[in-house]
């Protein structure tokens, strides 16, 4: 025979309030980027690609946001 305990669900543990809040607040701004990325790929799926010329290349991106992390964070330099 099964044993009735084998199948009940784990006791969870409850986080403090606070902890709560900012796992509500980074789940929220974690579907906030989901939702752009994913208005980015519906508005290309629709109108397909942009014209290279009106693209920025991704090592200026990169460049950029590495001296964004440089300033933020003078280790990361």
């Amino acid at each position: 025979m099964s044993d009735p305990q084998a199948f009940a669900e784990p006791v969870r543990q409850q986080l403090p309030s606070e902890a709560a809040d900012g796992l509500r607040a980074y789940a929220a701004r974690t579907r906030a980027q989901a939702d752009q990325l994913a208005a980015i790929l519906e508005d290309i799926a629709t109108n397909g690609l942009p014209a290279v010329d009106d693209c920025t290349p991704w090592e200026d991106l990169r460049d950029t946001h590495l001296a964004r992390l440089a300033t933020q964070r003078p280790a990361v330099a």
